[in-house]
């Protein structure tokens, strides 16, 4: 299992790439999880043995890669989640679309839905505005690079809902390459040959953060490069 690489750290918060198909976190005792696997590394590190204080403060599905910020003390905790709710944080995603998603539509857009969640099978579907308990899911798109048999966008959500961008981007017809769960019947092969079933996982990685340090309000700005690209 791929290990997280810690890009930042300081007394009150820690930022990291989180790999696919690792959990951010778990209730089960059995599986690891992002959160311990970084107590562990706090403590190795620290030669402290009592386990640290990490607040979750976002989180990614567990097949997804990108970046997460921790609080590693109660203020900061509230001093970041506080940014989370006014929108003072900016989370952007890189995804690789089937097909030539939207073509007609210029260099980007705008995807509006409802989104509702299924909760025994751990989906969620686009339905009408109307069905009971639907969700208004909003994202914003930008079309990056358009290849011979698939999209690059970049992806700002708007809302915050249960498997969003796969749900929404599934719904145009254009499925992240690699998405098993909401990409079924999709397979293409990129430009470097390449199939969809080739991807252990979504090609989808939120590769930029940024936010307000909680202690000195300085701010904060991370990228990485999706492993996919």
């Amino acid at each position: 299992m791929k290990q997280p690489e810690i890009l930042y750290e300081d007394n009150q918060i820690l930022v990291c790439h989180k790999p696919a198909g690792i959990p951010t976190q778990t209730a089960r005792a059995s599986s690891p999880d992002l959160v311990s696997m970084l107590k562990n590394e706090i403590c190795r590190t620290s030669g402290v043995r009592k386990p640290p204080y990490l607040a979750v403060i976002h989180r990614l599905d567990q097949p997804v890669e990108g970046l997460l910020v921790f609080a590693k003390t109660q203020k900061a905790a509230s001093a970041l989640s506080a940014q989370l709710q006014r929108d003072d944080f900016s989370k952007d995603y890189l995804a690789l679309l089937s097909g030539q998603f939207a073509p007609d539509n210029g260099s980007g857009g705008t995807l509006t839905n409802y989104l509702i969640k299924d909760g025994k099978t751990n989906t969620s579907r686009v339905v009408s505005a109307s069905e009971p308990g639907a969700k208004k899911s909003i994202l914003h798109y930008e079309i990056l690079e358009q290849r011979k048999n698939c999209t690059l966008v970049s992806i700002h959500l708007e809302t915050g809902r249960h498997h969003q961008i796969r749900v929404q981007t599934s719904a145009t017809g254009h499925p992240i390459v690699g998405d098993r769960k909401y990409g079924i019947g999709t397979d293409i092969t990129s430009d470097r040959g390449t199939s969809s079933s080739s991807f252990r996982f979504p090609a989808l990685c939120a590769y930029h953060l940024a936010f307000r340090h909680p202690g000195t309000e300085k701010p904060m700005e991370f990228k990485i490069r999706p492993e996919w690209l």
